[in-house]
């Protein structure tokens, strides 16, 4: 009987949450999520939008082209070629094509494709911050199940633990070694472990809900994640001393994607001055341009459509050089709101610093403090767990009651389940260390 409820409360995990369905690993569950989550989708049209702009300010170098075709008609007494006035009727048609291609704009469209390809580049280490931002909600849901999977198998060996006592109990009744009042209270002791484990099973769909909607999946029907290996989580109690935050920050900065997005941002604030500087120069341009027209007037006799086309055919060429000389202030004004931005933008880049230390910090003392949960809650699980087979032993030859017995196999359970929720706190904090180093976030 010894043996076979310790068999019992250390078998194999996985005895309540076994599914003949395939097991999502955290990888496969990031890339999906990262595939069908819509905030990301909307980040990926905004990167699309700055590529459109990037596309406008390189075209803006291109001539403008326009063509025009006018109708007019004129009906009235007007003045004739013999300075008389009588009544008239007239009509004109013209044809139009010009172009005006700018040679000089004060380095204005330069600066303009400079500064839309930085926005490019922020805008996707914007949706790479998106996508990380996804990674971390999965990765901490993921190890919530986990951590709802290892309770749920405490629960159900407890279960198992509770029946066999009650088997036991039930052979000493029919022999009369035991009485009725304890084969209850061990009845009523299972009872409770059944709604524990109900509980925990519970706790567990809702948490699998809660990840499959996040991966925006149908139905969380079949859903259930990969458990890590234990010679893997077994590693993490026995790792070196932790990389300090000021290392781990130092490498951050170069890799983190919301970093490189500010000072993206920070360095396209010296080209939206320059934008706004260009108001101080002046503009040159090249136009160019051909039409004909069409005349007629009632009284009179006028020339074919084709011969007053070809006779009215005109072409005409210049440059036009514009000096700006006052413009009520609003280039200065530009200018001073533009250096104002580069402002914001700097602090911007100095509290994204900061906040991003600050998270690295909290991580660091967090799986510091995990990692010494795990090491004293394995010491606290042997130390129940011999406990528990000297109490054991005591209740089978009658030195003590089931009371005592419950007590102690209470304390070894729940031992067992403080040891679980650190190592899963331990192995979440670990992964964030490293995916604040750059690496990838997975176990």
């Amino acid at each position: 009987m010894k043996r076979y409820v310790l068999s019992l409360m250390i078998g194999s995990l996985g005895l309540g949450t076994a599914n003949a369905q395939k097991a999502w690993s955290l990888r496969e569950c990031c890339d999906y999520a990262i595939e069908h989550n819509i905030s990301i989708k909307q980040q990926e049209n905004q990167c699309r939008q700055q590529e459109i702009q990037l596309s406008t300010a390189k075209n803006s170098r291109l001539p403008d082209v326009n063509g025009s075709v006018g109708q007019n008609f004129s009906f009235g007494r007007g003045l004739t070629m013999d300075n008389t006035y009588t009544n008239t009727n007239t009509s004109s048609t013209s044809f139009q094509l010009g172009a005006n291609l700018p040679l000089f704009t004060g380095f204005e469209i330069p600066n303009q494709i400079k500064l839309s390809k930085l926005n490019l580049e922020a805008a996707t280490a914007d949706l790479e911050k998106a996508k990380n931002d996804i990674r971390m909600q999965v990765a901490q849901a993921y190890v919530q199940i986990l951590y709802d999977m290892e309770i749920a198998d405490v629960a159900h060996r407890q279960i198992a633990i509770d029946s066999a006592q009650v088997a036991r109990l039930q052979a000493f009744v029919d022999n009369g070694k035991a009485s009725e009042a304890e084969l209850s209270q061990q009845k009523a002791t299972m009872a409770n472990s059944k709604l524990t484990a109900t509980q925990a099973d519970n706790n567990l769909k809702l948490e699998l809900l809660a990840l499959s909607q996040l991966l925006e999946l149908p139905s969380p029907e079949g859903f259930t994640v990969v458990r890590p290996n234990p010679d893997e989580l077994a590693k993490l109690m026995n790792q070196d001393k932790l990389i300090t935050p000021d290392d781990i920050y130092a490498e951050a900065l170069g890799v983190k994607p919301e970093i490189l997005s500010q000072q993206l941002k920070l360095k396209g604030t010296e080209h939206s001055i320059k934008i706004a500087q260009a108001g101080h120069y002046p503009t040159l341009s090249l136009s160019g341009g051909l039409g004909t027209n069409y005349y007629t007037t009632s009284g009179f006799k006028s020339e074919s459509f084709g011969k007053q086309l070809e006779n009215n055919f005109s072409q005409y060429i210049g440059l036009n050089l514009s000096v700006p000389i006052f413009s009520r202030f609003q280039t200065r004004n530009r200018i001073r709101s533009a250096r104002i931005d580069q402002a914001n933008q700097q602090l911007q880049l100095d509290n994204t610093k900061k906040t991003l230390y600050k998270e690295i910090q909290q991580v660091y003392y967090n799986a510091q403090n995990a990692q010494s949960k795990e090491k004293s809650s394995a010491e606290a699980v042997q130390s129940s767990k011999d406990a528990f087979q000297l109490m054991q032993a005591k209740y089978e030859n009658g030195k003590a009651n089931i009371t005592e017995f419950n007590e102690s196999k209470n304390n070894y359970l729940k031992s067992e389940s403080d040891l679980v929720q650190a190592r899963y706190e331990n192995l979440y904090q670990h992964a964030l260390l490293e995916f604040y180093r750059g690496k990838e976030l997975n176990f």
